[in-house]
Formats: structure tokens, C-alpha cells, sequence
């Protein structure tokens, strides 16, 4: 057996073995899985005792479990209700990303980071976390009550614009903002005209043919996933949004709830190594002082998150209740601030401090985050009887 395909083997069995291990020990001390995964790659990552010698092919492998996500979100949401939910959040969304990208901004300055990379660090802290978001809450919530419909429709406006802040970063110099920004819409607009065209006239034909043998379904709802995530990857409207696309347009069919649950074990497995791949970039280790303020403003900006959600639901009329809980499940940064760092300073437009501030500020928001929501509301992997919901 080569050497290359060898290690990836290891590597994947060292990753599941130590997850469960540390799954077991968190599970008895009662704190939420989703740390025992990150803990597993800042033990067993670079940093930690190296058996993961390259957290970035983790990242990589792991990141389906994104696109998955997104995907099996689409399949949840009609379309016609995704426009109404986009109207009612826009300036929600609109606004408390303005508020914390303010705020990040004046604290990147007061610590001494060059203007470029406050600017890069408060892009990139202004979102939250689609991955935590849908992961850690309940299916029956997020699908069928009005707190799951708020928080989808604020992710996947903060998606939109995270996506543009990335192509903005790295579009030619003759580009102009509204030109760009004309040219995302456009491109989104034609895969879901083709994408939708495809499912009425290829797919469900298919599926009506052969809807008794349930391999043919599993396996051609994956490549259709797969397809338009990589098509939304080629046009440069990220994999996650071609996912979504693709999603959405087997929405409409009968079949799409079947679809969601047989691919649900396969999401989870991926976003074990997503996670994995959080703890294994992790450099807290390094006693950088960039790390260090990373980790303080990581506490400061969830403070900040969950004041400016519960503020901006409040003016929208939102009820108390839901106010306090949707504020606390939006309250961490993104997985697109690390998209969005990655790509600043792939263009020189980040220093390495930049980059440490934002990690750092990320991770520690995840971790905090987690912790929180896993303890105090409804989560799938609550330990708390009262607290479980799937």
C-alpha cells in the first residue's frame, strides 16, 4: 500500500478512535461532544503529540460536512418562504453586522494591528456560525417554529455577505464594487434558474422510475448535492452555496424529508472532522500575544453578539423569549472568518499577527459558544433530558 494512502488511513482511524475516546470522557463529565472534538485535534493535531502531521487535508475532507449541511438546509425550505424570510431579516442581519464590525474594528486598532488587518479582522468577526447554528439546533425547531425560520434567514443573509466580502478580496483591481456584486447576483440567479429546470425534468423523472430501490435515490441525491456544489465552487459562489441551490430546488418534491434523514449520518460523520480540524489549527500553545487578545476579545465579542441580536430582534418585534435564546445561538464568530482570513492573506492583504487575531478570536468564540448554548437551551446533544431535543 503506498505510503500517502497509509497514513491518510491512520489518520482517519487516530482521528475517530480519539473522538470517541474523548467523546466517552466528556460525555461523563457532562459536557458537549462537539468540544470533545475539538479537544481530540488540539491533542492529537501538529501542536499536540503530531499523529495528525497536516490539519489542512482534514480541514479539506471535513469540509464536505458543510456542504452537506447546506445542502440538507435547502431541503428544508420552501422557496417562496425562503423570500418572505429574507425580506423580514435583511436588516437585522444588515445591521448587527455593521454594529459588530464596528466594534471589532476599534478593538483590532486599540491593540496595534495595522489599518488593513482591522479592517480584514472586523469582515471576518462580523458573521456567525452557520455549522454551530444549525448543528446545535433541534431539527423540529429549526423546520417548523418561528426561531428556526429567523436564524436560517439571518445565516443565509450573513452567508451572502460573507461570500461577497471573499470575492470582493479577490477581484481584479479594474472590478468595481457595485460590478461585482451585480455579477454574485447573476451568477446565483442562473444556477438556480438550472438548477431547479434539472430537478423538474431529470431528477424527479428519475426518482419516479426507480423510487423502489432507495440506494438510487441516496446515491443520485449525493452526486446532485456534489454537482452543484462544485459548480458553485467553479463560478466562484463558494461549494456551500451551490450546495444550498441544489437543495433547495429538490425541495419542492415529496421525497426531500426522506432524503434529509438518509443523509444525516453521512453530514455528521463529516463534521466530526471539521471540528477535528478547528481543534488541530489551533496555536494556543505559541503564547503569541496576538493569540492571547484573540482569546479575550473571543469573550468580549460574544458579549457583544448576544446584546446586538437581542437588540436589532427587539426592534423588530420579535418576542422576548425568542430574543434571549436566538441571541445566544448567534452569539460566536463564523467558519467563514477563517474562509475570509485564508483568502486576505493569500492576496497580502493580512499579516501573520492578523491571522493569529482572527484564529484565535474564532475558536475561542466557537468553543464558548458551544459550551453556553449545549447547557442553557434545547440542543440534539444535550445530556439534560429536559434540555435533548433531535
Amino acid at each position: 500500500m503506498p505510503s500517502d494512502i497509509a497514513l491518510i488511513i491512520f489518520e482517519l482511524c487516530t482521528i475517530v478512535i480519539s473522538s470517541a475516546v474523548l467523546g466517552t470522557l466528556f460525555l461523563y463529565a457532562r459536557q458537549p461532544i462537539i468540544l470533545a472534538y475539538i479537544a481530540a485535534g488540539i491533542v492529537i493535531g501538529p501542536d499536540g503529540f503530531g499523529w495528525v502531521k497536516n490539519a489542512e487535508n482534514i480541514s479539506q475532507i471535513g469540509h464536505l460536512g458543510v456542504i452537506l449541511l447546506l445542502f440538507l438546509l435547502g431541503l428544508n425550505l420552501q422557496p417562496r418562504k425562503l423570500l418572505t424570510l429574507f425580506k423580514e431579516s435583511a436588516l437585522v442581519t444588515l445591521g448587527t453586522s455593521g454594529f459588530f464590525f464596528g466594534c471589532t474594528f476599534v478593538f483590532a486598532l486599540t491593540i496595534q494591528l495595522a489599518l488593513m488587518d482591522a479592517l480584514v479582522a472586523a469582515a471576518a468577526l462580523m458573521f456567525s456560525s452557520t455549522v454551530i447554528g444549525l448543528k446545535l439546533i433541534p431539527t423540529t425547531t429549526l423546520h417548523h417554529q418561528r426561531m428556526g425560520e429567523v436564524m436560517t434567514s439571518i445565516l443565509l443573509v450573513q452567508d451572502i455577505l460573507a461570500i461577497t466580502v471573499i470575492l470582493l478580496l479577490n477581484m481584479n483591481s479594474d472590478q468595481t464594487l457595485i460590478a461585482a456584486f451585480v455579477l454574485l447576483i447573476t451568477k446565483a440567479v442562473a444556477l438556480c434558474v438550472l438548477a431547479f429546470a434539472g430537478v423538474k425534468y431529470v431528477i424527479l423523472p428519475l426518482f419516479r422510475k426507480f423510487d423502489v430501490i432507495q440506494e438510487y435515490s441516496f446515491i443520485t441525491t449525493l452526486a446532485w448535492c456534489l454537482l452543484w456544489a462544485e459548480i458553485g465552487h467553479q463560478v466562484d459562489l463558494s461549494y456551500e452555496s451551490g450546495a444550498f441551490i441544489a437543495g433547495l430546488s429538490i425541495a419542492v418534491s415529496k421525497v426531500s424529508q426522506a432524503i434529509a434523514q438518509h443523509l444525516k449520518p453521512l453530514r455528521e460523520f463529516f463534521l466530526i472532522l471539521f471540528f477535528f480540524a478547528i481543534g488541530a489549527k489551533m496555536q494556543l500553545l505559541t503564547g503569541h500575544v496576538y493569540t492571547l487578545y484573540g482569546i479575550g476579545f473571543g469573550a468580549i465579542l460574544i458579549v457583544l453578539k448576544r446584546w446586538g441580536f437581542k437588540q436589532a430582534l427587539g426592534f423588530a418585534n420579535e418576542k422576548s423569549t425568542m430574543r434571549n435564546e436566538l441571541s445566544a445561538r448567534l452569539s460566536q464568530a463564523s467558519e467563514f472568518s477563517l474562509l475570509l482570513a485564508y483568502s486576505a492573506i493569500n492576496n497580502g492583504l493580512l499579516s501573520s499577527s492578523g491571522m493569529m487575531f482572527i484564529q484565535s478570536t474564532t475558536l475561542s468564540t466557537f468553543v464558548i459558544s458551544t459550551y453556553w448554548v449545549v447547557k442553557h437551551y434545547p440542543t440534539p446533544i444535550s445530556l439534560a433530558n429536559k434540555l435533548r431535543q433531535d
